[in-house]
């Protein structure tokens, strides 16, 4: 986490957010370099006596958690979280409709989400846009049989689909052994409406626009941390 020029900013986001998590929650732990710093927030707060039981949303991030002392259950242990705390690679500025997914756990995060009371989701203030698809793809996650056809017809939605590939350019596969479609897009004028239509493409799993389901979002940037609300 050293390496990225904005860690200390997105460290002061994800602290604000963990702040809110009290003794007894129960907490949904995103993915990613931002949910990174809310989970080694709460890892202190538990060796000092913060008993809490989270859901991580990745096999990194349940890692990370289970090292540092979190107890983690299974969402057939609780039906209800009363909060998440996430990163996100877009928010909308007006609706903080996000896209998400970058790190390759859309499903799992969007299922947690749903599960939550409230979804907390801390950024630098880079990650804001006017419009989605300005400064990042809408990841697809999707099952592997037929993916070319999938992608047909994503394009003829207007989609760019790029396959994702992991760093040492073997195809990427997510933690429920899925592909992932990377849809670079113009901005998207109806993102609800995308969705809508990515959904209704069969092989389709899961897509990366959380819409409507944020409730919180902390952005840091050089002036300190703000919040944003729907």
């Amino acid at each position: 986490m050293t390496d990225d020029p904005n860690a200390a900013l997105k460290r002061q986001a994800a602290e604000a957010a963990a702040a809110l998590v009290t003794d007894g929650m129960a907490v949904g732990l995103g993915t990613g370099s931002t949910a990174y710093f809310a989970i080694a927030n709460l890892i202190a707060r538990v060796k000092q006596g913060l008993r809490i039981t989270a859901i991580p949303t990745s096999e990194r991030s349940a890692t990370q958690a289970r090292e540092g002392g979190i107890e983690l259950v299974e969402l057939t242990e609780t039906t209800r979280l009363d909060l998440t705390i996430d990163g996100a690679d877009s928010v909308a500025a007006g609706s903080l409709d996000l896209v998400k997914g970058l790190g390759g756990a859309l499903l799992r995060e969007k299922i947690v989400a749903a599960a939550s009371a409230k979804l907390l989701i801390v950024v630098d203030g880079g990650k804001l846009v006017d419009k989605l698809g300005m400064n990042a793809p809408i990841p697809v996650e999707v099952v592997p049989f037929g993916w070319r056809r999938v992608a047909g017809q994503m394009a003829e939605l207007g989609a760019r689909p790029v396959l994702r590939l992991d760093p040492g350019g073997s195809l990427f596969h997510t933690d429920g052994g899925n592909f992932i479609l990377d849809c670079h897009m113009p901005p998207i004028d109806d993102p609800a409406a995308l969705d809508s239509a990515l959904q209704s493409i069969v092989g389709v799993v899961e897509t990366g626009l959380f819409i409507s389901r944020t409730t919180t979002v902390f952005v840091a940037d050089p002036a300190g941390v703000r919040t944003l609300t729907p």
